[in-house]
């Protein structure tokens, strides 16, 4: 589970990655990456939407990225925003894929070490 400093709480927060923030693509997710310099602490946030799925699959798949964000997170350079956006595709994936598909998109995004 991630700590409190280490998750996004407010949705200008949210507004500012998702629209300011660099885009990388993936076949399950869009992740949002953005340098906030107002916190020390790595944060991550979650969308996902109803077009994923029932609330029970949303669930899944919220807690399944939640749990790569917390593996990924000691080689994640302090003071970066990340917003995860789940695709309707990522409800059919097993974790070793999101984990895969998240890891690979802050490699290229130049926040994992």
């Amino acid at each position: 589970m991630l700590a409190k400093g280490n998750r996004i709480t407010h949705g200008r927060d949210y507004r500012g990655t998702v629209r300011r923030g660099v885009k990388f693509v993936g076949p399950n997710t869009v992740t949002y990456i953005r340098a906030s310099g107002s916190t020390p602490d790595a944060r991550f946030g979650f969308i996902v939407a109803k077009s994923v799925g029932v609330a029970v699959v949303r669930n899944r798949v919220r807690r399944r990225l939640k749990a790569a964000s917390y593996e990924l997170l000691p080689d994640v350079a302090p003071g970066v925003d990340v917003v995860i956006r789940a695709l309707p595709q990522a409800a059919s994936q097993p974790y070793r894929v999101l984990f895969e598909e998240l890891s690979r998109s802050l490699t290229k995004g130049s926040v994992l070490a």
